[in-house]
Order: C-alpha cells, then sequence, then structure tokens
C-alpha cells in the first residue's frame, strides 16, 4: 500500500502526482469506472501519525490529536497548520517532520505572499482543513457554456466530499445570529443563498467528536489498503516529467526524499494534483511553460474579526449560553453567502462559549471573517528560476502579488462590513479585534494552471484539465480554478478533479476501443 520498493520501469495506467483532496477524489472515480484500472500516486511526504490521509482531527495520537484541535480554534487557516510553522530554510528534506511549512522554509521566495504555507506530509491539506465546503454562484462558476454539466459535477464533487448541510450548529444563540445576519442581508440574496449553517465534509453522529473528509476517507485504499491495483508511494518527489514525441508523456522522474535514489515511473497516463504551486513548479521543470504558467495567482483577502455578543441587549442568561460539542472547537458554524455586487462577501462565522475551569460559561464569541474576492489578473504570479533550486531541487519559486485600486476599495468595504456586523451583537473596537490578515493566510491559492475555453495563451488547460499540446496529461485542484473566488476554495476545486477523473477515463476508453 505504501513506502513499496522504486521499480525503474514499472508501469501503471494512470499515475497521480499528489495525495491530497483532489488525487484522492481522481483515483476515487477511477477505480469506480474500473476496478481492475492500475493507480499509483506519489507523495514526496510522509504520513502524519500512523497512516496516511487521515485528518488531524480525527487521529488517534493524542498529542497530534490536541495540537490540531487547540489551534484550529482561532479560525484562521494558517494558524492551525499541525505543525509549527518554520520559516527558515531547513537543512534538506530528509528527516523534515511531515507537517505544513512556511513556503520560506522551502527556499522559495514569498514574501509578497507572507503568510503561504506548504504541505509537507501525505494526504497533503487535505489531512488540516477546516471542512467548510461553501458552493460558489455567479461569477465563482466556470461552467464554460454548460450549467447542467457544471451542476451535475458539482453534484458529484458533493458526494465525494460528504458534505453535509448543517453539522455544526445552529444552537439556540446560533439561530439569532442568523436571524439578525438574514434581517441584515434580507434584500441581496435568494432563498438558497441566504444566511445559514456552513456545508461542511463531516459525517454527522449522534455526539462527540464530527470526523472530517479526508483523503483517507474519500479514498480508502490511501489510508488502509486493500486495493491490489492501487499502490502509494510516500516519501517519493516527482522532479519532472518524462517526455515523448507527439505531445505525450510517458510518466515522471522520481526521487526517493530518505536516500536521493532517483527513478523513473511509466504511466500511460499521467495526472498531477500537487497543488497551485507545485502543479506549475513541476510544469515549468519538465519544459512544459505556456504563457499563463504561474500567472492569475490569486487569493481572496482574509479580514477577520470577533465580538463578545452582549447578553443583556438579546435577553440571554449566562447559563443558557450553549456549550461547545465534545471534540468541536465551536457551537455554530455559519456561513454569509456572497451575492454579487449588493454583497460581495464570502462570510465564516465560528461562534464559542467560553467557560472557566468548571466548565461554566462566562461569555459568548462571534466569530467574523469576510472573504473579500481579489481581481485575477497576468501581473499577479509565480515565477520560476532558471538556475536557483529550492529545497526539494526544483526551480525556486518567486512570489509577485499585490492588490489592484479596485482590491483596495472592496477590502476598505469589507473592513467597514466587520465593524457594522460586530456592532449588531456588542461593543466592537475595531482597531483591537479586526484585522486584514497578510495574503496567504487562507491558503487558497488558484489560478496559476487555470482551465480556458481554448489555447489563447491565457489558459494552461482545456475544461477537462488537459495540458493544452498533450493528450495524456492532466491537472485537477485549486490552480485549475480560473475565476475570482470569494468562498473556501476546496469544494470547488473538486469540480476540476471530478472532470479530470471523466475526460482520463474517456481518453482510455477511446484508445481501447481504436
Amino acid at each position: 500500500m505504501t513506502d513499496t520498493p522504486h521499480t525503474d520501469g514499472l508501469v501503471t495506467d494512470v499515475l497521480v502526482v499528489g495525495s491530497g483532496i483532489m488525487g484522492a477524489v481522481v483515483s476515487r472515480l477511477l477505480r469506480e469506472s474500473d476496478p481492475a484500472l492500475r493507480i499509483t500516486m506519489v507523495d514526496g511526504g510522509e504520513a502524519i501519525g500512523a497512516a496516511p490521509g487521515v485528518h488531524l482531527h480525527d487521529v488517534d495520537d493524542p498529542v497530534l490529536w490536541a495540537r490540531y484541535n487547540e489551534q484550529v480554534t482561532s479560525g484562521i487557516q494558517g494558524m492551525y497548520l499541525g505543525a509549527e510553522v518554520v520559516r527558515e530554510v531547513a537543512d534538506g528534506l530528509d528527516g523534515l517532520m511531515p507537517g505544513m511549512f512556511h513556503a520560506l522554509a522551502f527556499g522559495e521566495d514569498a514574501e509578497a505572499m507572507p503568510a503561504t504555507a506548504l504541505a509537507w506530509n501525505a494526504g497533503g491539506m487535505g489531512v488540516h482543513w477546516t471542512a467548510a465546503t461553501p458552493w460558489p454562484a455567479g461569477d465563482e462558476v466556470f461552467d464554460f457554456g454548460d450549467p447542467a454539466g457544471w451542476a451535475a459535477d458539482l453534484a458529484t464533487a458533493h458526494r465525494m466530499l460528504a458534505v453535509t448541510p448543517a453539522p455544526i450548529g445552529p444552537t439556540e444563540v446560533g439561530e439569532l445570529v442568523l436571524d439578525v445576519l438574514r434581517r441584515r442581508y434580507a434584500d441581496t440574496a435568494p432563498h438558497d443563498r441566504r444566511p445559514q449553517p456552513m456545508p461542511m465534509a463531516v459525517t454527522a453522529t449522534p455526539s462527540g467528536a464530527l470526523p472530517r473528509t479526508a483523503p483517507g476517507t474519500i479514498f480508502r485504499p490511501i489510508a488502509s489498503g486493500g486495493d491490489p491495483a492501487f499502490t502509494l508511494l510516500t516519501g517519493t518527489l516527482a522532479t519532472s516529467l518524462v517526455m515523448e514525441d507527439g505531445g505525450r508523456v510517458a510518466g515522471v522522474r522520481t526521487r526517493r526524499v530518505s536516500d536521493g535514489t532517483e527513478s523513473e515511473l511509466r504511466a500511460e497516463t499521467v495526472v498531477l494534483c500537487a497543488d497551485a504551486l507545485r502543479t506549475p513548479q513541476l510544469l515549468f521543470a519538465s519544459g512544459i511553460r505556456p504563457d499563463a504558467l504561474g500567472r492569475y495567482l490569486n487569493e481572496h483577502a482574509f479580514v477577520t474579526g470577533r465580538v463578545l455578543l452582549d447578553l443583556d441587549r438579546y435577553g440571554i442568561a449566562l447559563d443558557a449560553l450553549p456549550l461547545v460539542r465534545v471534540g468541536e472547537f465551536c457551537t455554530d458554524s455559519l456561513w454569509l453567502p456572497r451575492n454579487g455586487a449588493a454583497q460581495p462577501f464570502h462570510g465564516q462565522i465560528m461562534n464559542r462559549t467560553y467557560v472557566d475551569e468548571a466548565g461554566r460559561p462566562l461569555a459568548h464569541n462571534v466569530g467574523l471573517a469576510l472573504y473579500v474576492p481579489v481581481e485575477s489578473r497576468p501581473e499577479n504570479r509565480l515565477l520560476f528560476s532558471e538556475t536557483a533550486t529550492d529545497l526539494a531541487g526544483l526551480p525556486r519559486i518567486g512570489v509577485e502579488f499585490e492588490y489592484s485600486a479596485t482590491d483596495r476599495a472592496l477590502l476598505r468595504r469589507a473592513l467597514d462590513e466587520v465593524r457594522s456586523i460586530a456592532e449588531e451583537f456588542g461593543p466592537f473596537d475595531p482597531a483591537t479585534e479586526s484585522a486584514l490578515l497578510p495574503p496567504g493566510s487562507s491558503l487558497h491559492v488558484t489560478g496559476t494552471v487555470r482551465a480556458g475555453r481554448s489555447d489563447d495563451g491565457t489558459s494552461v488547460c482545456d475544461p477537462d484539465g488537459r495540458v493544452w499540446g498533450f493528450d495524456n496529461l492532466y491537472l485537477a485542484g485549486n490552480g485549475v480554478i480560473p475565476t475570482a473566488m470569494a468562498a473556501n476554495v476546496t469544494l470547488t476545486g473538486a469540480v476540476t478533479a471530478v472532470r479530470a477523473a471523466r475526460a482520463v477515463a474517456a481518453h482510455r476508453t477511446a484508445l481501447t476501443t481504436h
């Protein structure tokens, strides 16, 4: 299942680079299409804990569990990474503790997006994420003229991630918060986009912690094996693609992290599911350098705030405050959907009751976060060095990213909106209780290998993720998203994995029937 020996000339039907959520979705859908399909998956990182692809919210190790579940209370992705964020460049990959690391720790020039981090572990960000899965709407959607197909693919992504509509709340206090938000935004949204509980990729249970969807639950052989046609190679870094004539790839060159052994893995089809930084990096390292590679780098801006609920204003007794469910970090996880120009922000509201040492309620915190869409511009981009390398020995990544005048105007509006929302619930000091977080803080990076209708220099792949000019090389993940997102991006990114898996299956069928 994992850590199988490197074998030159290994032949597999489909080679998936990256063991995170996107790679898991691709693998599961391919397995559903063909029970005998040979799938090999490679990842440079090792497992955190006993098994790869298990969410840190659900691991058996009490130390790992406590570290994650204490940090996640911040509600800020960059602050609950499951491992300390290290900014200094490490001595080497060998022996590097699996987890999340600042991009600077990998030798990247990422100061323009200073909170950017990379997952260096089997399962990628899929073992760290909060599992929030709001669905996109309006100009976040990239249906390429096929709205029915988009709806079907989004439904498949919901199934893959096991999305539950309202897993955490609303409690009675949560309903109060929703009522306030619904009155405030009454004229801005259709019924299905009004303020509501946050949909999340979790499994509903009657009590205790709610298990999160992770790579090892999407495609169970990642974590537990049992599939003789699937091989997972951890600690195996993909360094470049093996090129063939005629617009084809023959596999990937790899390097075993522990001892530097280099090999080639041969494959009929390759699907890159690394992430929005390392997928374009691998393409660049392989000499695949379309004009749009690394360009249109995007991440919604992150405005955060918090306010203590004024219990007297709302007539709530202290002992009536809801308590956090055992194994969870908030009493309510709520959603303010984006709805065009009238309501351009995606709101994530995570509430929590503070208690004393005896577990008695002290106060109730309404945690506010607004994600602000940022214009997709080619000037925001990744640059890859021809000479310098990062910790992995791959082309060093440089980041160029700044907000446009339009972005800055919307950010000022978002800060005002956080203040105005917070004041609905209690006394609020914007100077100390709200902030615009530095770029990279949400870890929702998109656009760097974006999809498009035509090979016109503004996209890297077609709507199915097939790289322009190749017939057996596909991309999946958040980097493929071509639109400016406000909402959390994982569910939308999973749509690209659904499309890539379907295209790969169709391509293989066409090959066998001709």
